[in-house]
């Protein structure tokens, strides 16, 4: 049974969510259990799943369209880390019962605007009615050529570390959005609020990635943590220019009024940027596709022999550090 004031749970399905599969015959129009899904031969089908709960991943007051496009953007980032297509997604809610058809119609909005941008129907999920916080849970379903998939684990000594886009805003918008940070113009604080509600999956660069990348990662717990998982999963270790670290006008803004630190920015986590390893001799080639898409994308460091991570600040001096960044259960 649904939440009250929105009907039951078939209800629901109905006029929510059954017109966001009408681009998946798989998806039998949301009336059965399960959905069809037909993988293209020589494609490898990509799974990734996240679950965000109100007032831990996001503001409960945050704009309902808002929260649903987050949700499927942090999903196909994940794909887009690992170079795949969206395919399809499944959503799994647990609603308030204070939820209204207000509430409704602009989370289902924010859905069929990215279902239409990414191209990638929803085919399937299930809602639930509880006492608790909002809770929503996404799977997003994607292909990638069955030999050329991206992970973490590929990165080797000599490669090139890079980021698409730039470092900092999610962890700065967070701010915005709780009223902690202070004295930022307008532009600025609406610039990193939408950052944080609205990140960009990388997907057309992900896929471009394939075949010069080799290893990626999307950026979620933090730049600094998210490396130290690729040099982790690779047996590597990293040494990072943290001032070549890219970052937007409003961040430097920030960090210019003392707003936090460059360190702040580097383990703040909630970019969903794509940072990968490349050998130097495919630049020129990942700078021409970055053009290509308009995608900035900035060389921030190596990947060396040793393992562990080294930051060098600049001032030229080091320091080795340990993991840093977003951690669940800690």
């Amino acid at each position: 049974m649904a939440a009250n004031g929105i009907g039951d749970e078939f209800d629901l399905i109905a006029k929510y969510f059954a017109p966001l599969a009408a681009g998946a015959p798989g998806a039998l129009g949301l009336t059965d259990d399960a959905a069809m899904v037909d993988v293209p031969a020589g494609q490898r089908l990509v799974a990734a799943v996240d679950t965000v709960v109100a007032g831990i991943h996001f503001l409960g007051d945050d704009p309902p369209g808002d929260i649903a496009r987050k949700i499927i953007r942090v999903n196909l980032s994940d794909l887009a880390a690992m170079g795949a297509r969206p395919l399809g997604l499944l959503l799994a809610l647990v609603l308030p019962r204070d939820v209204t058809g207000d509430w409704m119609e602009r989370f289902a909005a924010g859905l069929k605007a990215d279902i239409d941008e990414f191209h990638a129907p929803l085919i399937g999920g299930d809602t639930v009615a509880g006492g608790g916080p909002l809770t929503l849970t996404l799977t997003a379903l994607g292909t990638v050529p069955a030999n050329q998939v991206l992970t973490r684990a590929g990165a080797l000594a000599g490669d090139a570390i890079y980021v698409t886009g730039t470092i900092g805003d999610g962890a700065l918008g967070l701010g915005v959005a709780k009223g902690t940070l202070k004295g930022l113009d307008q532009a600025h604080q609406n610039y990193l609020l939408g950052r944080y509600r609205r990140p960009r999956p990388r997907l057309d660069f992900g896929v471009r990635l394939l075949g010069h990348a080799h290893a990626a990662i999307d950026v979620s717990d933090g730049l600094i943590a998210d490396l130290g998982h690729i040099c982790t999963c690779s047996g590597v270790g990293a040494r990072l220019a943290a001032q070549a670290v890219p970052l937007s006008d409003a961040a430097q803004a920030a960090l210019g009024l003392g707003e936090g630190k460059l360190a702040d920015l580097l383990t703040g986590g909630d970019d969903y940027e794509l940072l990968f390893t490349a050998p130097p001799e495919d630049d020129t080639a990942l700078r021409a596709m970055a053009s290509d898409l308009a995608v900035d994308v900035t060389r921030i460091g190596s990947i060396t022999d040793g393992g562990g991570l080294e930051v060098e600040d600049g001032d030229g001096s080091e320091s080795r550090i340990g993991k840093g960044g977003y951690r669940h259960f800690r």
